[in-house]
């Protein structure tokens, strides 16, 4: 008996009841016409944003649209079977065809509906915009149309085609030329969107509904995962690269408000690294961990000789100052967590949570009047002067390479190597005997102290780790914001730090893992950053990401193989299990 499920006419449809090769021809049609659109006319003013008047010279939203057009092109082209690409979608998915035509969809649609509520109406719409709104919906009809096989069948088997077989290994040297690539084309997307204007928000609402469509899709083909796993494979070559990539930054800023964003990302991403410690690896929910930032803060500003110090007469070097930051957040850990951490869940959470509102109140009341006179209150302690370190005094600008680098570009340097270290310290410490224990402990503590291992003093561990990685970044901030003041000090407020921003951070970009947590922070800090009108409602943009990440991917943007399957079956995954990464770091360095 002849089998008919590989011949196009016996082909199954998508939700669109069209032919396979009419869809094919939608989906690379539609490309082609959103790419050429950028290069038209959108709006006959120059008042939105990014100035989409010029005839070929794509701008603003125009070359986003450019960027969602090729992906869409590229993807779509994989459904010919063109054989030059077809590593671009080594899992045989036809979501990724889907969510690259839906990005470039989405930015053509945005920006044709702000030009219209902006300037008031749709005469205000160039051809270039009809184009391209035109144009982009086709390929969103033609991905629907296609099949939608279980993950790992594809959809090549609909189009009479031969199944791709398992990819080969690839040289050494090929493998560090991926990551290289990958690494250059991660600093590019960031340079560019933290580049963008902060009065240009319509700009950057179409970076994001990009960025999302377009990675979602390519986490689909299984690239990211491959990508991971390469980098694992080579991890210290992956993440010197990363950090020269950090390093490269400043120099591509012409406006040094760029590096503060920067250096404020990298600040509150290293407090949700030593967070992730608590609840990544130990499974403890700290809804106070913020307090420790503060604990670090205060104590370097006592330290740094600033004329509003109790001891003002006092004024350490900056080691000195980051190891009485880190001294004084270790003892409060030590001192809050020996009483506490016999407690479980939600109980823990309703004492840590506690401990940040005693820490915020009591910093309030040392000011002299309602107790003795340490912090000066709601004051705070001001005029905190710029580090000098070797004789290199970081709030004066300099000229490096021809590039003029000032105060904020100096303090990006310094936080990188404290980033630096505390990944370090991370890493080590996940992968040792102890970090075993947190992951044991996280998973069932009752088996887990049955087995022998002592979870009061394995969780205190955690906990004063933490603390002391979170004062380390304390005593730079202090530094860098000329002053340290209760009022950031909260659970939840309008602008980070807070423990929500924290905690948000770790689990938006991923428990238990090194880059979640600095790919959660940089998201959350930019975002409202760059949108402005989101500032009074952080925390219910907070909410509802969250609410999206727990339906579509709840193990986190970023996640470890042990955490993705616990939420996926394996089945329900485009990638093979053997393709894909741990990010758990003990998982990656038996990988190795």
């Amino acid at each position: 008996m002849t089998d008919t499920t590989s011949s196009p006419a016996a082909a199954e449809h998508g939700l669109v009841p069209l032919p396979l090769s009419v869809a094919r021809l939608l989906i690379v049609v539609g490309a082609v016409g959103t790419i050429a659109s950028a290069f038209l006319s959108w709006t006959w003013t120059s008042d939105f944003p990014g100035d989409l008047t010029v005839y070929g010279y794509p701008a603003g939203l125009q070359i986003l649209a450019l960027v969602g057009g090729a992906l869409t092109l590229l993807f779509g082209l994989t459904l010919w079977d063109v054989k030059w690409l077809r590593w671009l979608n080594p899992a045989n998915s036809a979501s990724p065809v889907f969510l690259t035509a839906l990005s470039a969809f989405a930015v053509c649609w945005f920006t044709g509906i702000a030009i219209t509520v902006d300037l008031g109406g749709l005469v205000n719409l160039d051809p270039g915009a009809f184009v391209a709104m035109a144009a982009s919906a086709l390929p969103v009809v033609g991905a629907l149309a296609l099949p939608n096989p279980a993950p790992g069948t594809g959809i090549r088997g609909y189009l009479a085609k031969p199944q791709l077989p398992a990819p080969g290994k690839v040289s050494p040297l090929t493998e560090r030329i991926i990551i290289t690539v990958g690494v250059a084309l991660a600093l590019v997307v960031f340079t560019y969107g933290i580049g963008i204007d902060n009065d240009a928000s319509e700009t950057f609402i179409g970076y994001l509904l990009l960025l999302v469509f377009a990675a979602w899709g390519l986490m689909h083909t299984g690239l990211v995962d491959r990508f991971a796993t390469t980098a694992a494979h080579h991890k210290g070559f992956a993440s010197a690269l990363a950090f020269v990539a950090a390093v490269i930054f400043p120099f591509t800023q012409s406006d040094d408000h760029n590096a503060n964003v920067g250096v404020n990302i990298l600040i509150f991403a290293t407090v949700a690294l030593g967070l992730n410690i608590v609840v990544g690896l130990t499974g403890l929910l700290d809804l106070g961990y913020v307090a420790f930032l503060g604990v670090g803060a205060y104590a370097a500003a006592l330290v740094s000789g600033s004329e509003y110090s109790r001891f003002s007469g006092v004024h350490f070097p900056f080691w000195a100052a980051a190891l009485t930051g880190m001294a004084a957040s270790l003892i409060f850990g030590v001192l809050i967590g020996a009483p506490t951490l016999r407690l479980r869940g939600d109980y823990l959470a309703i004492v840590t949570l506690g401990f940040g509102e005693i820490f915020r109140i009591t910093v309030n009341n040392l000011d002299g009047t309602s107790g003795p006179n340490i912090t000066r209150g709601p004051n705070g302690i001001t005029q905190i002067p710029d580090l000098n370190i070797f004789g290199f005094n970081l709030g004066d600008s300099h000229t490096v390479f021809g590039q003029h680098l000032g105060r904020f570009a100096n303090y990006l340097f310094l936080m990188l190597i404290v980033t630096a270290i505390v990944v370090l310290v991370f890493t080590r410490a996940a992968d040792s005997r102890i970090g075993r224990s947190w992951i044991a402990i996280r998973e069932d503590e009752t088996a887990a102290t049955a087995m022998g291992i002592n979870g009061f003093r394995v969780k205190l561990i955690a906990f004063a780790l933490g603390a002391s990685l979170a004062g380390l970044a304390g005593t730079v901030m202090a530094h860098v914001n000329y002053s340290v003041n209760p009022q950031p000090y909260q659970f939840a407020g309008a602008a980070p730090p807070n423990s929500a921003f924290l905690l948000a951070a770790v689990v938006l970009g991923g428990m238990g893992t090194v880059s979640g947590p600095l790919l959660g922070a940089s998201v959350l800090y930019l975002v409202p950053e760059k949108l402005q009108f989101l500032q009074n409602y952080e925390l219910f943009a907070f909410g509802i990401a969250l609410i999206v990440l727990m339906r579509f991917r709840p193990e986190g943007i970023i996640a470890n193989r042990r955490r993705q399957l616990e939420f996926h079956e394996t089945g329900q995954l485009d990638v093979p299990a053997q393709e894909t990464l741990s990010d758990d770091p003990a998982v990656t360095k038996a990988g190795a």
